[in-house]
This record gives C-alpha cells, sequence and structure tokens, in this order.
C-alpha cells in the first residue's frame, strides 16, 4: 500500500499505541477487605472473651438479682392470696371477717389498756414529785423553826444600849417571849440563833443565850410582819418602856429583808420518838 493509499482511518491506526493483553495479578486487591474483616471479628471476640466483670459490677448485679428475686416472691405470695379470697366459700369469708374484727377490737383493748397505764404512771409521778416537793418544804419550815436552816424575810431589827449594865436575862427573855407572841418566825440574838429550847442566864458582865455568853449592845434580828413586831413591843408597859425604865436605849428599825444566818446542830431527843406507825 501507498503513501497515496492512507486514509485517515489508517493514520489514526498508526498514530495509537500497540494493545497491551491485560494480565491478572491474582485476587489481592479482592482479598485485603476480606482479611480486614476477619481480623475485626477476631478482635472483637477476643475483646468480649473471656468476659472482664468488676467487684463493683458484680455487686449491682446481685442486688438486682436479690431485688428481681424478691418482687417476684411477692407477686406470687399476693397472687396466691389473692386466689386463695377468689376460691374462698362465703362461710370462709364471714369467718375471716370475724376473727379480722375479733382482732381489731383486741388491739383496740390493749391499745386502751396500755394508755390507761400511762395515765396512772403519769399520775403516779406527778404525786410522787407533789409528795417530795411538799416533804422539802416541810423539812424547810422545820429546820427554820428549828434553827438548822437559814432563813431570810421581812421584819425588824431591835438594838438595846446598855451603857448602865442594868439589863438582865429576864428583860431579853421578856423581848423573845414578846417577839414570839406578835408571830416572829425566827430570830437571832448577837449571833446566837433562838429556837423552842432557848434559856437565858445571868453571867458575869452580860447574859448567857443557851450557854453562850453575849455583850451589850443587843442586837435582836427578827422575821415576821413589821406591822406586827413593831408595835408589839412598843405597847404601854411593854419591853421598850421596861428597858427605857432601866436607862437602856431601845432603837427598833423595820426591814423588807432580815438575814438570820445563825445555826444550830440538829440534836437527837433522847425520849421522844415519832408516834407515827
Amino acid at each position: 500500500m501507498s503513501d497515496g493509499d492512507e486514509t485517515p482511518e489508517n493514520r489514526l491506526r498508526k498514530e495509537l499505541p500497540d494493545e497491551v493483553p491485560v494480565t491478572s495479578s491474582g485476587d489481592g486487591p479482592a482479598r485485603e477487605p476480606e482479611e480486614a474483616a476477619s481480623n475485626g471479628r477476631r478482635r472483637l471476640v477476643e475483646g468480649l472473651w473471656p468476659p472482664r466483670v468488676t467487684r463493683a459490677q458484680l455487686i449491682v448485679a446481685l442486688l438486682l438479682f436479690g431485688l428481681g428475686f424478691g418482687l417476684a416472691v411477692q407477686v406470687a405470695s399476693n397472687s396466691d392470696s389473692g386466689n386463695a379470697l377468689r376460691g374462698a366459700r362465703q362461710e370462709d369469708l364471714v369467718r375471716i371477717l370475724d376473727e379480722l374484727g375479733d382482732r381489731s377490737q383486741r388491739l383496740e383493748d390493749e391499745r386502751q389498756g396500755l394508755e390507761k397505764q400511762r395515765q396512772e404512771l403519769e399520775n403516779s409521778s406527778d404525786q410522787a414529785e407533789e409528795a417530795r416537793k411538799q416533804t422539802v418544804e416541810k423539812e424547810r419550815q422545820l429546820g427554820i423553826l428549828a434553827g438548822t436552816v437559814a432563813a431570810q424575810g421581812p421584819g425588824i431589827t431591835m438594838t438595846i444600849e446598855d451603857t448602865k449594865g442594868a439589863v438582865e436575862a429576864d428583860m431579853l427573855l421578856d423581848a423573845i417571849q414578846e417577839l414570839r407572841a406578835a408571830g416572829a418566825e425566827a430570830i437571832q440574838v448577837n449571833g446566837v440563833r433562838v429556837v423552842a429550847g432557848t434559856f437565858l442566864t445571868e453571867s458575869a458582865g452580860g447574859v448567857s443565850v443557851d450557854g453562850n455568853k453575849i455583850n451589850a449592845p443587843y442586837r435582836f434580828k427578827v422575821i415576821g410582819n413589821p406591822q406586827d413586831l413593831e408595835p408589839a413591843l412598843n405597847i404601854p408597859g411593854g419591853v421598850v418602856q421596861t428597858l427605857e425604865k432601866e436607862q437602856a436605849t431601845v432603837a427598833v428599825e423595820r426591814s423588807d429583808k432580815i438575814v438570820v444566818d445563825a445555826l444550830r446542830e440538829a440534836k437527837r431527843p433522847d425520849y421522844a420518838r415519832s408516834s407515827a406507825p
């Protein structure tokens, strides 16, 4: 074929490169995804087995199991009770209701009994407390009269000045008796407590009260109603006038607070005993 016979198609064939046959390179590219998938499954299996359980997870699992078991038992029990009642006869239901009523009545009676016991105990406790308070108050009053307890309250202070030494024991005893008759509840003379058995005697240069020598001026501290005590001393021919006749000076002062703090030792009687059973 000459150059003149070349057609455009022939020229195009010469310009194209020779065809290269396609050769198979095996299954390499196709097998790579399969190997990757296989490796992924193997790692998943290895991660799941053997299972790794922590102590906290185990405790939670046991608690959940116990809770589920308890709920199942409760549901089953309620179901059995409900089924038993639904299947019971009318006579059985009436008997069950009667038993429940009797039990409720017994519980109510027991509650009322316990309530009554509580009230009795409270009343007994209140009575015991009140008795204790009264006993303490009585002991205090008796202690004041016996001179074993200090006392305070309204009253008077009487001071007798005796510069001539003319005041005798019987004059002071008259003053004490007059004060007692006027309602004196506690008396103290120069630091000596006056009680029911107090006695006064003459002593060299003074007077003895229950064996305790005291000297002028004689100071009486008396607890009682001042409106009764002072007039009793100032009655005509009474204590004040008698002492003034002996040239003694008497001063009486009222006060809202007189403290009688001289104490006497409690003495047990030698012969007298309580007649209470």
